[in-house]
């Protein structure tokens, strides 16, 4: 047999390391200032340099420097580990030359383990490990491929010592709700929903998690005729119906609303309740892992948070488990505190800094949009839209649950609004770019050819959402994600007053929504001057960029009423008020945070009607 070694191999892997200073407490005339400036003329090499009385330490500086840096007086200056792609402690390599990931998730039975990461950084490749579909190789490709009883060996002493002999030895069921939601799917194509729903209903708990995803009325259908949302919804009811010990639940807000995504996690909650098993024991002994990009409802699910990072498709690394808060904060820092590592070089904030109040609005760039109403003959479905208006240098979020008229009041108000030019980022990607056989690059020079001889679209477009990446890549074979940021680079680029923009987060990880949030307010608010009608789910978005809301209300699916735009404030408050939600913002970074039911802050927040507080 085979002696596999768990941990790093200091001899082989070196870390890398750099300096950190805190200029604020290295200023001229302190103790730290005053030494490292010393120390900076024992070295002939420009190792620690003064300009303009700012020390600054080389990442190429000696030992000698380094270690005297590192002995610096006070709390100034501190020594960070930079990732590295390590060549020992690997779990799983998929070859010669690819993408290999270090470490395991820790999955703990009774609590809900979240997993936080960029897309390509090895979430799937961990759940697919953990579900006993992938075996760990340990980094061995060709020979010395580690058995069963290798692998529970080489976990000895760690919990997943006692997860992986339950598994190989099938003592454990596994449930995956699966991120590709349309092609798992396929194997159902012609089937009745009722019949699916009654073949996999183990738990006998059918009529109860159906009427709360509101999927009862879909019964008669096939599962081919379902939306995205009433896919998603299914396969969520699909998996949490199974009798199972194990549950991995892989992207579930992908096309829901806040709502939904809220009675979702209420539901995987549920899974941990004793109530819903009529045995305490029964709960307590379940094991469930989220994969999650909201990082609201990441935050809201989750005991407990492991974070990924790397670099995407080469390597990636699994950190130590950590209390939720503290794990998203890091995430969002780039500074896993426990391991002294910084993975990125700069920190993810939320903070809306273009409010509405702070810019200047001229009433004569002031277009006013007409009152208007659509009514759907086949379906039965209404809209009522009132008379609102908008200004240049504003960006208008739409926000109402799935089937309120959200698409619908997009297409009116180009339709209205004919003598402006728009350009339409539509929700529904696969249908206009599946069969585009040009490449990235191709493509753009047709599309947006002007737009790509301009440095600032460069600057503030292209490089943020990494389109270099992707260009000689063909349209149709294109990811989720990279479509995505395809689509949004395109309406960008093209010259128009209005920008109509639908979902920009669908298929993207939380570090690229951030990014999206930047480049829509940086290129079209900062730069262009113009206004963008945006619909988007995702809270940490919409808090980041929106100026003002439309609210929509009423019965999703039979008739509703699109309001007209109010300021951020009133409009975040009137849709969670609708919802019975409560938000708060973290200190540190911002985001939005959703108060647990019936919480102190939950409690204070309604009875002061601040149902989402802001800075």
């Amino acid at each position: 047999m085979a002696n596999f070694k768990r941990g790093k191999d200091k001899n082989i892997d070196k870390e890398a390391k750099i300096i950190i200073i805190d200029h604020e407490k290295c200023k001229p005339k302190t103790t730290v200032y005053d030494y490292l400036v010393s120390k900076s003329k024992l070295c002939p090499k420009e190792c620690i340099i003064l300009k303009d009385k700012k020390i600054e330490i080389s990442e190429n500086c000696c030992m000698v420097c380094f270690n005297s840096a590192k002995r610096s007086p006070g709390n100034a200056v501190s020594v960070v580990k930079l990732p590295t792609n390590l060549q020992t402690n690997v779990t799983y390599c998929y070859g010669k030359n690819s993408f290999k990931i270090h470490g395991l998730p820790t999955p703990q039975p009774g609590t809900v383990l979240g997993l936080l990461g960029i897309n390509g950084i090895g979430k799937s490749t961990a759940l697919n490990i953990l579900s006993g579909k992938l075996l760990p190789n340990f980094g061995n490709i060709d020979k010395d491929v580690p058995t069963k009883k290798d692998i529970i060996k080489y976990y000895r002493g760690s919990e997943l010592q006692n997860y992986f002999n339950k598994i190989y030895n099938k003592k454990t069921k596994v449930c995956v709700k699966p991120q590709n939601i349309f092609k798992y799917v396929t194997k159902y194509k012609g089937q009745n929903i009722q019949d699916l729903i009654n073949k996999i209903d183990q738990r006998n708990k059918k009529d109860e998690i159906c009427e709360k995803l509101q999927i009862s009325h879909l019964f008669e259908r096939n599962i081919e005729d379902l939306s995205g949302g009433e896919l998603q919804r299914l396969i969520i009811a699909f998996t949490v119906m199974s009798d199972a010990d194990v549950y991995f639940f892989d992207e579930c807000s992908s096309f829901l609303d806040v709502k939904q995504r809220l009675v979702v996690n209420d539901i995987i909650r549920g899974l941990i309740d004793p109530i819903n098993w009529n045995s305490d024991n029964k709960a307590k002994s379940k094991y469930i892992i989220v994969v999650e990009h909201d990082l609201a409802i990441l935050d809201y699910v989750s005991d407990y948070i492991q974070c990924l990072y790397g670099k995407p498709s080469v390597y990636g690394v699994v950190s130590n488990k950590i209390n939720v808060n503290n794990g998203i904060n890091e995430f969002m820092e780039g500074y896993i505190r426990s391991e002294n590592v910084k993975f990125r070089p700069y920190e993810l904030s939320f903070k809306n800094s273009l409010s509405l109040e702070s810019k200047i609005l001229d009433s004569k760039q002031k277009q006013i949009y007409p009152k208007m109403t659509k009514h759907y003959e086949s379906s039965g479905f209404k809209i009522n839209i009132e008379e609102g208006h908008f200004h240049n240098n504003e960006i208008i979020c739409l926000m109402g649950e799935n089937g309120s008229g959200k698409t619908t009041f997009i297409n009116l108000l180009s339709q209205s609004l004919s003598n402006l030019s728009y350009s339409h980022k539509q929700q529904h990607l696969e249908n206009e770019y599946s069969k585009i056989n040009l490449t990235v690059e191709e493509y753009m020079e047709q599309k947006i050819n002007k737009s790509l001889g301009d440095k600032n679209f460069k600057f503030m477009v292209l490089n943020p959402l990494n389109i270099n990446s992707i260009k000689d890549i063909r349209v149709c074979d294109l990811s989720g994600g990279q479509l995505q940021r395809l689509a949004i680079t395109i309406c960008l680029g093209t010259p128009a007053y209005l920008y109509l923009i639908d979902e920009p987060s669908a298929g993207l990880d939380c570090e690229q929504r951030v990014i999206v949030s930047k480049v829509i307010q940086k290129w079209l608010i900062e730069y262009l001057n113009r206004t963008c009608f945006l619909i988007e789910h995702d809270f940490l978005m919409t808090s980041t960029i929106a100026d003002t809301i439309i609210v929509f209300e009423g019965q999703p699916g039979i008739e509703c009423k699109a309001n007209k735009p109010i300021c951020l404030k009133d409009g975040f408050n009137k849709f969670l008020k609708n919802l019975n939600v409560t938000f708060r913002r973290d200190p540190n970074n911002f985001r939005p945070r959703i108060n647990k039911k019936n919480s102190t802050k939950d409690r204070e927040q309604k009875l002061a009607n601040e149902y989402f507080l802001f800075d």
